[in-house]
């Protein structure tokens, strides 16, 4: 395992952050509206997933029914 270095570590942890670009307003608009469209798409994805995943466990609790076992409901956190 190598050693760290705490002084480059202290530099790199007290580096301000660089400002962003500058964009003119019509790249600005662009740049947040792409950005919208791909978290869109992503939530829709992971949407897709929790019906996925909820479909396999009501396939397991209805099977679990059919042989006796009583499943209660669960609180969620």
């Amino acid at each position: 395992m190598s050693k760290i270095n705490e002084e480059n570590l202290e530099k790199a942890l007290n580096k301000k952050t660089p400002e962003p670009p500058k964009m003119s307003r019509e790249q600005e608009i662009a740049f947040h509206q792409g950005a919208l469209n791909t978290l869109i798409n992503e939530r829709n994805e992971l949407f897709k997933m929790i019906q996925n995943v909820e479909g396999i466990m009501q396939a397991h609790i209805k099977r679990l029914e059919e042989l006796g076992v009583k499943i209660q409901a669960r609180k969620q956190e």
